[in-house]
């Protein structure tokens, strides 16, 4: 008798959350879900926060934006971590700032040639670890090979093809390297390798993508289809909002380049 009483006190209850939840269109506690469980069973709420939001239009008008996904990274720790899944896109995006920085430059500076990569027998190194750089005058930058006189035709050819318009001359083991005055040609050369190095950002910042969501298609077994469905959703406005980002990027770059 006392337990049924108690079950009645709290039928109110369950019948204003079980209207509230059709009126929303949110999932009910799971089988055998007590309404004594609802207020602490973390499954109940797990399910609440992760119901599917469907991606239609707000409206037939044109330019209306979908329904956005905002999934609390706590809650799906244990399936990925989306704050390391965030680092990784934004560490593609720091990567093609500093290739704008060192390598797309109108003028350029013995700095720029500092991380041109030479490949050498003993294996890949930064220019500036091999050679002393400095700027003889405003067009002409000099790389003194006498510590590793060995690698002078390495470094002169990593000088050749690291796509900044450079032609270097070797003379025993100082390489001279002129500067090229900004041209119009060069200022267009330099705005398609902004363009190229934008789209090998993407192209990394895909696989970052797929790395995450193939992680999240590992637990299709062990979570529900909607859970999978707004991980995905996530992971791809996350990729769509850096790709924007690089884009910005890419078109700042250029209206620098092109003057």
């Amino acid at each position: 008798m006392a337990m049924a009483l108690r079950c009645f006190r709290h039928l109110p209850l369950l019948l204003y959350r079980s209207s509230f939840a059709m009126t929303r269109g949110l999932p009910q506690g799971p089988a055998g879900c007590s309404v004594l469980l609802l207020d602490g069973c973390r499954q109940c709420v797990h399910q609440v926060l992760l119901t599917r939001k469907l991606a239609t239009k707000k409206g037939k008008g044109k330019g209306q934006s979908q329904a956005k996904v905002n999934i609390s990274a706590a809650l799906v720790e244990d399936i990925i971590n989306l704050e390391e899944t965030n680092e990784d896109m934004q560490a593609v995006v720091e990567a093609l700032k500093e290739d704008f920085s060192r390598n797309l430059s109108v003028r350029t500076s013995p700095g720029a040639l500092d991380h041109i990569t030479v490949v050498t027998q003993e294996g890949r190194f930064p220019l500036n670890q091999l050679g002393q750089i400095s700027q003889k005058s405003p067009q002409l930058i000099v790389v003194n090979m006498a510590s590793f006189p060995e690698s002078t035709a390495a470094a002169m050819k990593a000088i050749r093809d690291s796509g900044m318009n450079l032609n270097p001359e070797v003379d025993g083991t100082i390489i001279r390297v002129p500067v090229p005055k900004v041209t119009r040609e060069h200022r267009e050369s330099l705005a398609k390798l902004a363009k190229q190095s934008t789209n090998k950002s993407k192209e990394a910042l895909r696989k970052v993508r797929s790395k995450s969501i193939n992680q999240v298609k590992k637990f299709k077994s062990k979570v529900s289809e909607d859970t999978i469905w707004l991980l995905e959703k996530q992971i791809q406005q996350m990729a769509d909002s850096t790709a924007a980002e690089m884009d910005k990027l890419l078109a700042a770059k250029t209206k620098e380049l092109l003057g």
